[in-house]
């Protein structure tokens, strides 16, 4: 089998440009909704897009985003929906690198060598499961290199004397979480989360993102001289639940999508 090069290696070879990483749910509040907005975050900037699976226990995911999920598993929306979205985003021509938010579970129900082979099939650039971790991702590790796509791995400011050891082990680019506990918008950053992003980048080769609490362009600015990529997640999440109901009528989407895509931009112009 021959594995094309991974996007995400493509889209990191230049280190002088930070990127922007913006977090999405998968069927909210509706899946043409996504495809429709997914089309936007790249036209407000995005370099890639993390879409979230839906899962009934996102351990992870603060309120905002257990509310997307629910929303969207109101809808029936499942992981097969959310390969099908990327293998849409992909014959429209979305060139973006595309990576897949979700939980071990759903994986492991779908079949881990299944899943990978069909991220590679649809188009996907790799998966963060933010509860498998690296003692135990033997086997979903040895399935994407087989399919040329990456697991993302997490590392938190309490990993500690695991930092080098996950840092050693990332492929794709090493996930920084810059707070404590759940996703969710934050007032403030950590003050020390420099220094910690300072060990991260000492313990790789692989580009660094960062995620987690930043929700404004102020905090944007500020975390990235310190990274190679700033990922936004529950602050997109929020406007999208402030669009809701004209997101569902098909007379009013276009403006909803337009008033994200302004907000987006504004987060991703911080960068440059």
């Amino acid at each position: 089998m021959t594995v094309a090069v991974n996007r995400i290696d493509r889209l990191f070879a230049d280190r002088s440009r930070k990127r922007f990483i913006p977090f999405i749910t998968v069927g909210d509040p509706t899946l043409e909704a996504t495809y429709q907005i997914a089309h936007a975050l790249v036209e407000a900037g995005a370099d890639l897009l993390e879409l979230g699976i839906p899962y009934s226990d996102p351990l992870a995911d603060g309120p905002t985003i257990q509310r997307a999920s629910q929303r969207a598993l109101e809808n029936g929306v499942s992981i097969t929906d959310a390969l099908q979205l990327v293998g849409r985003l992909r014959e429209s021509g979305m060139e973006a690198s595309l990576v897949l938010f979700s939980y071990f579970n759903p994986v492991l129900q779908y079949g881990v060598d299944r899943f990978f082979a069909d991220l590679a099939k649809f188009g996907a650039d790799g998966v963060v499961i933010p509860d498998l971790p690296i003692e135990e991702n033997g086997p979903a590790v040895e399935a994407a290199k087989k399919y040329g796509i990456h697991v993302i791995s997490l590392v938190a400011p309490t990993s500690e004397s695991r930092i080098q050891t996950i840092g050693e082990q990332a492929t794709g680019f090493l996930y920084c979480v810059s707070s404590l506990g759940v996703t969710g918008a934050r007032a403030s950053l950590r003050e020390d989360l420099a220094d910690f992003l300072g060990r991260v980048k000492a313990s790789t080769t692989v580009p660094t993102a960062v995620g987690f609490g930043i929700s404004t362009p102020e905090q944007v600015k500020a975390v990235a001289p310190h990274t190679d990529g700033v990922i936004v997640g529950s602050a997109i999440v929020l406007e999208i639940e402030r669009h809701v109901d004209q997101l569902k009528d098909p007379n009013q989407s276009k403006e909803a999508v337009e008033k994200i895509k302004t907000f987006v931009h504004q987060l991703a112009s911080a960068l440059q």
